[in-house]
């Protein structure tokens, strides 16, 4: 019997019984080893997302394991092979298609949202959505590729260039990514994080961060660029006050990059836009150069992804998890163990 974890409706997850399945024509069967707990998650655990989400849905797309078995017609993967996984699965024939943005296709299904996702123990996805992983690279860690890619695509949209002055507003593990990215691009990185938890961290991986609560953000930045201004800020917090501070600290012709998903319409100061001719970027998922640059850069531990792992639990505990992520505190990044082992050992 092999397990998944289910949303069900609004703050309801299982640990139910998964049917038996085979890969078809052009599919792999993988065994998910880690999946991480990401932003995207809990807006469905909330319930946000139920015009979207079909139930019960299997969630999970940052993820880690190896194939078990390969359908007809797949070449180049054998069982064993470690690999993670590029979630998206397009129409080629959308007018965004046609123009080469595979990743933003009009039709996109996201693996893990549009459909059945990794957090379970056996996993049918399109062998064409395979990205492969050094052997000598732990799973747990490369369960971090797919927020890299993240980040690595965001850096890149942001066009960010050696030397430049990089402010990143918010510092949970999407905004520390980007830090961390843009600082190996040749960036000076600034991060403003109100919580302490995530400033320490911050911190400690040699990243200076800032608390918005107490200090005057936009001052230290005209401190810190000799009056000039950041040329490159990244919104991540999600909140208003954050995307105030990103426009507020950029400097002329200054590059916002909007990464944070805001579910509503925020205000916008856009005579600083017309007075700085400030660019807005909006930035969204991937592609595989991503994804392939981010298994490099959590391969050679540009990205030290053991640090930003607070918690492996076993998938029959992943109900539990969402809600220790949901209630905040001293945790980053929370994976989900998923082999089997895991299981008989908690049940």
């Amino acid at each position: 019997m092999t397990l998944a974890v289910r949303y069900t409706a609004a703050r309801t997850l299982d640990t139910a019984p998964a049917e038996p399945t085979f890969p078809g024509p052009g599919e792999v069967e993988l065994a998910p080893a880690y999946v991480g707990i990401c932003g995207t998650d809990l807006h469905i655990f909330h319930g946000d997302m139920d015009a979207r989400v079909s139930t019960p849905a299997v969630l999970g797309h940052e993820m880690s394991g190896r194939v078990l078995r390969v359908g007809p017609d797949v070449e180049g993967w054998r069982p064993g092979d470690a690999v993670t996984v590029m979630p998206l699965r397009w129409d080629d024939s959308c007018p965004a298609c046609r123009a080469g943005n595979q990743h933003i296709c009009q039709h996109l299904d996201f693996i893990g949202i549009d459909s059945p996702g990794a957090m379970q123990q056996r996993w049918i996805v399109p062998a064409a959505t395979l990205v492969r992983l050094p052997d000598s690279l732990p799973l747990d860690r490369a369960a971090l590729v797919e927020p890299t890619a993240v980040a690595v695509h965001d850096v890149g949209r942001a066009r960010v260039r050696d030397g430049e002055r990089v402010v990143v507003v918010g510092g949970g593990p999407v905004g520390i990514l980007i830090a961390l990215v843009a600082r190996a691009a040749g960036a000076e990185v600034r991060v403003v994080e109100p919580s302490g938890h995530r400033r320490a961290l911050a911190e400690g991986l040699g990243l200076t961060a800032w608390n918005p609560a107490v200090e005057d953000v936009p001052g230290l930045v005209r401190q810190w660029t000799g009056d000039a201004g950041a040329e490159v800020a990244f919104e991540v917090s999600g909140a208003a006050g954050g995307v105030d501070t990103a426009v507020e600290v950029l400097g002329v012709r200054g590059r916002l990059c909007l990464v944070a998903i805001h579910p509503r319409p925020r205000e916008v100061n856009l005579h600083r836009f017309f007075w700085r001719e400030l660019t807005l970027i909006g930035a969204r998922l991937y592609d595989r150069s991503d994804f392939e640059k981010a298994v490099r850069l959590v391969a050679d531990a540009t990205i030290p992804a053991e640090r930003l792992i607070s918690k492996v639990v076993p998938l029959t505990e992943a109900p539990a998890a969402f809600e220790a992520l949901e209630a905040g505190g001293d945790v980053m990044k929370i994976l989900v163990d998923c082999t089997d082992d895991a299981q008989g050992a908690a049940v």
